[in-house]
C-alpha cells in the first residue's frame, strides 16, 4: 500500500484496476527505460484535474515534455478509452453532480408556447 497518497493521485485499489490496460514499462529495446507507468498516469490525472499546463507539472512526476509525450502515445494507443470503458462499468452515477447550476436552458424553453401574444388587461 502507498504510505503517502497525495491530492488527484489514484489509490492502490484504482491501480489494481487499471495497471493492466497500460502498455508494458519494459519493451526490451535499448535504450532509456520508460519508467514508472503509476507515477506517469498520476502525473496525467494532475493535469488533467488542476488544469494547469503541462509546464507546471511538479517535478515529483518527472519532465513535463516526457509525460506529455507518454500522455499522447497511450492517447493514440487508445489506452485512456480503454479504462474509461472499464471504470464505465461499474460506475456509479448517484453521486453525480447534476442540477439547476449546471444545466443551461434556452430561453425560448421557458414553457410559453410559440407565438403566443401577451394579452393586454383593460378596466371595464
Amino acid at each position: 500500500m502507498t504510505a503517502n497518497i497525495r491530492r488527484y493521485e489514484i489509490t492502490d485499489g484504482e491501480w489494481e484496476t487499471v495497471k493492466a490496460l497500460l502498455p508494458s514499462e519494459r519493451t526490451g529495446k535499448p535504450g532509456r527505460p520508460s519508467g514508472d507507468n503509476r507515477n506517469a498516469l498520476n502525473g496525467i490525472l494532475w493535469i488533467a484535474r488542476s488544469g494547469a499546463p503541462w509546464r507546471d507539472l511538479p517535478e515529483r512526476y518527472g519532465s513535463w515534455s516526457t509525460l506529455y509525450d507518454k500522455f499522447k502515445r497511450w492517447s493514440d494507443a487508445g489506452v485512456f478509452e480503454r479504462i474509461f470503458e472499464l471504470l464505465g462499468v461499474d460506475a456509479d452515477m448517484q453521486d453525480l453532480p447534476i442540477d439547476s447550476t449546471s444545466i443551461k436552458v434556452h430561453q425560448s424553453a421557458a414553457g410559453a408556447k410559440k407565438g403566443l401574444k401577451m394579452q393586454t388587461l383593460t378596466k371595464e
